[in-house]
């Protein structure tokens, strides 16, 4: 049984970003497993841009050393805004073989209590043993599928991490469902690719984040509104951009405005882009069944669709059950509510040396935790909660 101080299960922004600052303590012993970036590059459409200003988009390092602004330099990559997913991808697998160079890319299948610490299983049987585990396995677990859709095969209903080319759907008929960035753009990418689509958008207008001169380009006011992670609105990007106050709120507050920060809007640059685009709005499905090879769908209104297939762009609801890796006996030990777990200011579980990161923190620390930006706050707090309660088994046995 190989040991360690702290395993890392993820290795994407959250997990590179907490291994850079875990590693820079002398003597810490920190095994970080998975395949960098592999979400981003997998489970993303390839032609992408991301919606998170450049301020928004760095990994973190304690020194804030390895910027994008030092990754451009380093490697000749322009770095431009919207910034390239595949720019983006580079960016994180620089960023992994500057700071986490022996990053394994096993995945792990299981995590288990084991004593004082956690057993941990590699996809090839492989035990190791840490003190301390950090879940930042990200999201796509969670990809989130309407009951309406359950029933079909992913040759008519799917989600949309589970594209990584829509140039595959060229010539065919396409309904969309959402109304968030993910649904605008897959759109977008689709009737590029020679598509025929329709979004069908349950609210009855679809959100644009327009960028107002005064607002968010002249200095001085845009420093009093918005944070640079620029997550949600005026004045409440600040309070968002703070997860140690936003916690401390009453809880109907941080739900309240927990949702609103991150409430389905598309960016403005996409906004041209879907102009060409048929968006149904007020409609959503009832029920979907297969015809042949193609799909009716109805909708609320009584109307009907024929389609050659649905792309789901419904989000993620976070629920830690489904991670394949947690098995029942240690889910049970954790507290949680509506699939987040409880997490103390260490990011910390209600089972002791157990942390999650990314997307299951952000009902304990806010909406920052569900987009790159939080990486930076989650990764220092984690640090400082660690240090001191590890004791280094390269050290001490």
């Amino acid at each position: 049984m190989i040991t360690c101080d702290v395993a890392i299960v993820g290795a994407g922004p959250y997990g590179l970003s907490a291994a850079a600052h875990l590693k820079a303590a002398n003597g810490l012993d920190v095994h970080v497993f998975g395949e960098p970036m592999s979400f981003w590059e997998r489970h993303m459409p390839k032609w992408m841009l991301l919606r998170s200003p450049l301020a928004g988009s760095h990994l973190s390092d304690p020194r804030k050393a390895l910027t994008l602004q030092a990754f451009q330099a380093a490697s000749g990559n322009a770095i431009t805004a919207p910034l390239p997913l595949c720019r983006f991808i580079d960016y994180g697998r620089w960023f992994q073989c500057q700071a986490v160079p022996n990053a394994d890319p096993r995945r792990i299948v299981r995590v288990e209590k084991n004593g004082d610490g956690f057993r941990l299983t590699a996809e090839d049987g492989e035990i190791w043993k840490a003190r301390r585990v950090i879940i930042a396995a990200g999201i796509e677990t969670f990809a989130w599928r309407p009951e309406e859709f359950q029933h079909l095969p992913q040759e008519l209903a799917s989600h949309s991490c589970d594209h990584r080319d829509l140039s595959l759907f060229a010539g065919k008929k396409i309904a969309v469902t959402g109304a968030g960035q993910s649904a605008l753009e897959s759109a977008a990418l689709l009737h590029e690719a020679g598509a025929e689509v329709e979004i069908l958008v349950r609210a009855p207008f679809v959100r644009w984040l327009w960028r107002q001169k005064w607002f968010h380009t002249f200095k001085p006011v845009a420093r009093l509104l918005y944070a640079p992670p620029d997550v949600g609105q005026a004045g409440l990007s600040h309070l968002v951009a703070k997860p140690n106050l936003f916690r401390r709120l009453p809880r109907s507050i941080q739900d309240r405005w927990g949702k609103r920060a991150i409430r389905p809007a598309g960016a403005a640059w996409l906004h041209p882009r879907c102009q060409p685009i048929a968006i149904t709005t007020g409609r959503f499905v009832t029920s979907a069944v297969p015809c042949g090879d193609r799909l009716t769908l109805k909708l609320n209104d009584g109307s009907s669709r024929v389609v050659d297939h649905v792309l789901l762009a419904t989000g993620y609801r976070v629920d830690i059950a489904r991670y394949p890796f947690i098995p029942s006996s240690l889910l049970k030990a954790v507290d949680y509510v509506n699939g987040y777990p409880r997490l103390n200011d260490r990011f910390e579980s209600s089972v002791p040396g157990l942390h999650f990161l990314g997307a299951p923190a952000a009902w304990s620390f806010g909406p920052l935790m569900r987009f790159v930006a939080g990486a930076d706050f989650a990764s220092r707090n984690l640090t400082r909660g660690i240090l001191g309660r590890v004791k280094s088994t390269a050290l001490h046995g």
